[in-house]
C-alpha cells in the first residue's frame, strides 16, 4: 500500500479538523513561530505531502492574484506568512505609532522576566505567566525592546533577551543596573526552575 494511501486513511479516521485543507494550512502557519515544514504540516493535517506541496502553491498563486497584503513564502525550509511590499507604507506607519503608545500590562509582566532571566525561551516566560505570550512577544520584538539572542541547544527554541533600545528607555547603562528581582517578581525563579526540572 502507497504511502499516500496510508495517510488519506489516517486523515479519514482522525478528521481533517478544519473545514478544509486550505483552512487547515492557514490556521498552522499562522500560529507557527518558524517557517512550516510541508512535512510537518501533512503530518498534522494527515495529508499526503504532495497534496499539501500543491495546496501551498496554490494559496501563495491565490493570495497575489487576489492583491492581498500579505503573500505565503517558502522560506528557511517551511512557509511563512508575510505582508507584502506594497503595504510596506502602512506597516511601517502602525509600527512608529504603536512605539508612541504605552505597553499592555501583560507586555510589561512579559518584559520585566526576560529583563531579569535572559537569555530565556518563549516557553520558560509562558511557564511563569501561566498563560500564552506569543502575541505579547511578538509586540516586543515589533517594538525593538527584545531580540532573537540565540537557540537553546537542547530544545532547539530562540532566546530572548533585551536590547540597547530598552536599556536608553530605562535610561540604564546594563541589565546588571536593574533593581534586585525579589520584591518585583518574587515567585519568578521558583517558576523557572520548576519548568526546567519538568523539562530535564
Amino acid at each position: 500500500m502507497s504511502t499516500d494511501v496510508v495517510q488519506s486513511e489516517e486523515q479519514e479516521s482522525i478528521g481533517l479538523g478544519a473545514p478544509s485543507l486550505s483552512a487547515a494550512l492557514e490556521a498552522l502557519i499562522l500560529i507557527a513561530d518558524e517557517p512550516m515544514p510541508v512535512a510537518a504540516l501533512a503530518e498534522t493535517t494527515g495529508t499526503p505531502v504532495a497534496e499539501v506541496e500543491l495546496e501551498l502553491n496554490r494559496l501563495a498563486e491565490q493570495y497575489t492574484e487576489q492583491g492581498r497584503g500579505f503573500s505565503l513564502r517558502q522560506v528557511g525550509g517551511g512557509w511563512r506568512f508575510y505582508t507584502r511590499d506594497t503595504c510596506a507604507d502602512v506597516v511601517t506607519r502602525w509600527v512608529s505609532d504603536g512605539q508612541r503608545s504605552r505597553l499592555s500590562q501583560a507586555a510589561l509582566e512579559t518584559l520585566a522576566i526576560i529583563a531579569y532571566k535572559q537569555p530565556i525561551t518563549r516557553a520558560r516566560i509562558a511557564a511563569v505567566r501561566g498563560v500564552n505570550v506569543d502575541g505579547v512577544v511578538r509586540t516586543l520584538l515589533g517594538r525593538g525592546l527584545i531580540a532573537d539572542v540565540g537557540v537553546e541547544p537542547t530544545s532547539q527554541a530562540s532566546l530572548y533577551g533585551t536590547t540597547e533600545m530598552f536599556l536608553e528607555r530605562l535610561g540604564i547603562a546594563s541589565v546588571a543596573d536593574l533593581p534586585d528581582i525579589a520584591p518585583l517578581l518574587p515567585d519568578v525563579d521558583d517558576a523557572v526552575d520548576l519548568f526546567d526540572s519538568m523539562s530535564s
